[in-house]
């Protein structure tokens, strides 16, 4: 039984590395772009699926744990020769795909205002 379960769980993050390594190499972006413009559209997607506003903490940790998760797949199906360099790429990885949604939302939570219409505008709409 655990070890069906164990390769299992290994042909899908096999699998995860596989279709990663598609879009990779399928798009006109750089490794860190992709990466960026992941955490960001990731993020929104899971702000909608949860129902709550991107100023709360639930959509940035479900983010956290999926690319967590993600760079774990990473380091377990990659074997550099070098381990510094896998563990500095992976810990790269993760600080790119979590800037952005970080930013924003502390943005949202220090400073709503600058995310909402003034009221004279709100009364033109």
């Amino acid at each position: 039984m655990t070890r069906h379960l164990w390769q299992a769980m290994v042909v899908a993050m096999t699998s995860w590395h596989q279709g990663k390594l598609f879009i990779e190499h399928s798009l006109a972006l750089s490794h860190d772009s992709i990466h960026i413009l992941a955490g960001v559209l990731l993020w929104l997607v899971l702000g909608l699926l949860l129902r709550r506003p991107l100023g709360f903490w639930r959509p940035w940790l479900w983010l956290f744990a999926i690319i967590l998760w993600n760079e774990t797949v990473d380091l377990w199906i990659e074997q550099w020769p070098d381990p510094g360099q896998q563990y500095g790429e992976g810990a790269r990885d993760l600080l790119l795909t979590m800037f952005v949604p970080t930013i924003i939302m502390l943005a949202i939570r220090r400073r709503p205002d600058l995310f909402r219409q003034s009221g004279a505008k709100r009364r033109r709409s």
